[in-house]
């Protein structure tokens, strides 16, 4: 056992094992219009990994299978997949409920405005990254420019009813500005709630803090503290966050087809125990596994957890 799995062995052996597959995860590719300083993928426009036909057709089956509570859609940005326009509707018809994780600026992007009304038309789900309501400190983030992008996108987001209507859930995922740990969520969703809509006319339904993982592009740039800050995570190892780790009811296919216990293990290259490791060779045992487990996993467990 690493230290991690120690540490949880130790605390709640149960959280070392899945339970079930409630929320089945696609990282159709690693390109993306960003290059956030926090992404733990290290996305960017240069990045080429992309999933192919052959593997986004044995994703659509497994989830035919699986018939998770929610299909997850990510990236890089998803939206930059050549497929994204087919795939959506299909896991839709399916009866299946899914959600697109978007960074909003790519739905300006040319070739990408009729995404807001598409998303729209098949009731999916939105989980929307935004550093902060200050545009200053969200464009130490993500670039200069980027801001005032992310409140159009929210803007119209809303006037189609995203965030404003039941039907249309928006949420909004946040990542701290350094190596620091997130604020309590409540309090930051309530100043969240407040700030965007005083300031920009911008509403949402619920905030997602999410811990910075010490693991691909964010890692490189913490340089000589990268040890003080996995100290730091150890030091905030919290047992209450294991019964509740996503892990636990997650699948993740990454864009090659290989199969992950969660997004940040695709980023940290760690996939799944075992030898069935492919979508293409998929095992009914696997919803039921031993986790593999990193030292980045610290991450989900600090204080009260990362959302």
């Amino acid at each position: 056992m690493n230290e991690f799995e120690s540490r949880v062995s130790a605390a709640n052996p149960a959280a070392l094992l899945t339970t079930r597959v409630d929320l089945l995860q696609l990282n159709v590719g690693l390109r993306c219009n960003l290059a956030c300083v926090h992404c733990h993928q290290s996305s960017s426009p240069t990045r080429t990994e992309v999933m192919s036909d052959v593997v986004v057709e044995a994703a659509l089956r497994l989830a035919q299978r699986l018939r998770p509570s929610l299909v997850d859609i990510t990236g890089g940005a998803p939206e930059l997949h050549p497929g994204i326009r087919e795939l959506v509707p299909r896991l839709r018809e399916m009866g299946l409920a899914v959600q697109v994780r978007t960074n909003l600026i790519v739905m300006q992007e040319p070739g990408h405005a009729d995404l807001p009304g598409l998303w729209a038309r098949h009731g999916v789900r939105l989980l929307a990254s935004l550093a902060s309501w200050d545009p200053a400190l969200a464009e130490q983030q993500r670039g200069p420019g980027t801001f005032s992008a992310s409140i159009a996108v929210l803007r119209q987001l809303n006037a189609l009813g995203y965030g404003t209507t039941d039907g249309l859930r928006l949420d909004i995922a946040n990542n701290p500005d350094g190596a620091c740990l997130p604020p309590p969520a409540a309090e930051l969703e309530s100043t969240f709630r407040l700030e965007l809509e005083r300031r920009h006319g911008v509403r949402f339904h619920s905030l997602r803090t999410l811990t910075n993982m010490p693991i691909g592009r964010f890692r490189a740039g913490l340089g000589t503290g990268r040890s003080a800050y996995l100290d730091m995570l150890r030091a905030a190892f919290n047992p209450a966050t294991l019964s509740r780790l996503a892990c636990r009811t997650s699948l993740v296919v990454a864009w090659d087809g290989t199969l992950y216990d969660c997004d940040f293990n695709v980023g940290a290259r760690l996939p799944v125990r075992g030898d069935r490791r492919s979508v293409l060779d998929f095992d009914d045992a696997l919803t039921t596994r031993r986790i593999a487990f990193g030292a980045h996993c610290f991450g989900c467990t600090a204080q009260a957890g990362s959302s």
